[in-house]
């Protein structure tokens, strides 16, 4: 046939494919979200998420050997306090878990970089991601316990600090009050264009953060909307974040591709807990090959835009990278 262009000479071999990519990932750009939790010798696997689990203090460096051996050398931690009040106080004590968990975190493993979540939902007796007026999480008067948090993090030993809350204003109040403390070098990664999303249901399994009452449809995005992510982007960037997140990663695709045009700072997208327990279940069930659906739905994340990738599966990415089945 009388063909002078033909694709498929450069998909003939691994080395031609691999040489013409257009998207390619990399171990540096990997995130490893993390629980942390109250009480001793507890390494407890977590029931709706498979092969993850909550580490107290003293168990959570042998987690942090394996994640470092595998090429990790970025986690996210979350924390599960033993107690918890209606302010979510324990989310600022200077001896809370977060905080506990960073200084032994930074003494064993001084290498790894530490992000901390910044919340208030695992903390509060309500389960809501801010202080309560009546019934109505109040925007304005969650915005000083956030500030609170972020710094307690920071001094703690937290490089970074990444506010998933979703008030109005909080990436301001954050930068305020590390710039105010003397913490000018230290980036805030915005949980800026977060929905409120199903896919969440996992996590709060895993954290205990499920509201006692109501849902957080009133400060998470709908998921119909599209162009109101590049509002909370807009906005975020306006007050100071470094970094731009968005929140879940595969069944916003669009979304993410959209603020990665529109915006000029790195953009992460996290692989929530719902993804990685679908996957699970699903190769557990024999219905798929777990391997390729990881790399594939990391590669469709990079394809739309991520720079940075927070995923349950970044030490598996990291192994399928080093030795070239991804990348």
């Amino acid at each position: 046939m009388d063909m002078i262009v033909r694709p498929r000479r450069l998909r003939k071999s691994q080395a031609v494919r691999r040489m013409v990519r257009e998207t390619r990932m990399d171990q540096a750009s990997l995130i490893y979200p993390m629980f942390v939790m109250d009480g001793e010798n507890i390494e407890e696997e977590i029931g709706a998420m498979p092969g993850q689990f909550r580490y107290s203090v003293d168990r959570m460096p042998y987690e942090l050997e394996r994640i470092q051996k595998a090429g990790v050398t970025q986690v996210m931690l979350f924390g599960i306090p033993a107690k918890k009040d209606e302010v979510g106080s324990q989310a600022y004590a200077p001896d809370g878990i977060v905080q506990r968990a960073l200084r032994e975190a930074k003494r064993q493993f001084p290498d790894l970089y530490y992000i901390t979540d910044v919340c208030m939902c695992e903390y509060t007796s309500h389960g809501h991601c801010g202080l309560l007026h009546g019934d109505y999480v109040d925007n304005d008067s969650t915005l000083g316990s956030l500030a609170k948090i972020a710094l307690s993090h920071v001094e703690a030993g937290a490089d970074m600090v990444a506010p998933s809350d979703m008030m109005d204003g909080r990436v301001r109040a954050i930068r305020t009050a590390l710039d105010g403390h003397g913490y000018l070098d230290v980036p805030i990664m915005s949980y800026a264009v977060k929905y409120a999303s199903a896919f969440y249901g996992p996590f709060r399994d895993a954290a205990g953060s499920a509201p006692s009452f109501g849902d957080r449809k009133s400060y998470q995005m709908d998921p119909h909307n599209r162009r109101e992510g590049l509002k909370e982007a807009a906005l975020d960037l306006q007050e100071g974040a470094d970094i731009l997140m968005v929140k879940p990663a595969l069944s916003y695709l669009d979304v993410l591709s959209d603020v990665k045009r529109e915006t000029c700072v790195p953009v992460a997208a996290y692989s929530v807990s719902g993804e990685y327990s679908m996957v699970k279940a699903a190769a557990h069930a024999g219905f798929v090959d777990e391997e390729r659906i990881i790399c594939e739905m990391a590669v469709s994340t990079y394809r739309a835009g991520a720079d940075i990738y927070l995923t349950y599966f970044a030490k598996e990415l990291a192994g399928f990278i080093q030795e070239g089945r991804i990348g």
